[in-house]
C-alpha cells in the first residue's frame, strides 16, 4: 500500500490508548453533517450517512494540545463546558491540572466585563463545543485569548485556534478525551510518568446516569 493510499484507521502507530478503546467510546462517531472546516479530520462516511472522524488525528491533536497547555500557569487556563455530559470530566480535569472550570451555563461578561464578580482573564481557554459554548468563544475571540475546542463533524471552527476532532456529545467520548488530556498535561509537566495512569479511571471521568 502506497503512502498516498494508506488507510488512516489501519495504519500502525502508538496511540495513547488501544485503538479499540477509542472506538468503543464512540470518540470517532460524528454526525450526519460535516462542515467544510471539519472535512480534513474525516475518515469516511458510513452507509447510514454518519461521518466518522480519523482517530489517529484525534490522538495526535490531544498530544499537541497537552504540550501547549502544559506551558501555562495552571490557574490561567479556563475550561468551559455547557454540555451536561462534560460537567464531570471537565471538573476532574480542572482538579488534577489546577485549571479553572465553568460547567453549565456561561455567564455573559465572564471574559469581557471587569465589573462582573466572576470576571477572569485566562491566558488560554478550552471549549467542549464551539456551538454550545458560543458565548465563551465570542468573548475569548474578542480579547484575543487562544481557544482550544473539542469539535464534532457539524461544528464551524471560525475563531477556534486549535481543533481536537472528537464526538463532543457522547458521554463516554467526553470522559475519554478529558481523561487523556488530563493525563498528557501531567506527563508534559513531569508530574506523571510516561507510562503512568491517573489515580482515577476513564469511567470515573464519566458523567453518571441516574437509573431507576
Amino acid at each position: 500500500m502506497s503512502e498516498e493510499t494508506k488507510d488512516p484507521i489501519e495504519e500502525e502507530q502508538a496511540l495513547l490508548v488501544p485503538r479499540d478503546e477509542y472506538l468503543v467510546s464512540g470518540i470517532h462517531i460524528g454526525t450526519s453533517v460535516c462542515t467544510k472546516s471539519m472535512q480534513k479530520y474525516m475518515y469516511r462516511v458510513r452507509t447510514d450517512g454518519i461521518f466518522v472522524l480519523n482517530v489517529n488525528l484525534t490522538d495526535e491533536r490531544i498530544r499537541t494540545a497537552a504540550k501547549f497547555l502544559a506551558r501555562f500557569e495552571p490557574s490561567q487556563v479556563a475550561v468551559f463546558a455547557t454540555r451536561q455530559y462534560a460537567s464531570v470530566p471537565s471538573t476532574k480535569m480542572a482538579r488534577y491540572c489546577g485549571f479553572k472550570v465553568f460547567p453549565g451555563r456561561f455567564i455573559p461578561g465572564t471574559l469581557t466585563n471587569p465589573t462582573y464578580s466572576g470576571y477572569i482573564e485566562p491566558d488560554v481557554i478550552i471549549l467542549t463545543d464551539p456551538r454550545a459554548d458560543k458565548q465563551a468563544l465570542t468573548e475569548a475571540s474578542s480579547r484575543g485569548i487562544p481557544i482550544i475546542a473539542l469539535c464534532d463533524t457539524d461544528n464551524i471552527t471560525t475563531n477556534v485556534d486549535f481543533v481536537i476532532p472528537v464526538n463532543n456529545k457522547g458521554r463516554k467520548s467526553l470522559a475519554l478525551v478529558y481523561y487523556l488530556l488530563t493525563r498528557q498535561v501531567l506527563i508534559e509537566r513531569g508530574e506523571l510518568g510516561e507510562n503512568e495512569d491517573l489515580p482515577e479511571t476513564i469511567e470515573d471521568f464519566s458523567f453518571k446516569l441516574i437509573r431507576d
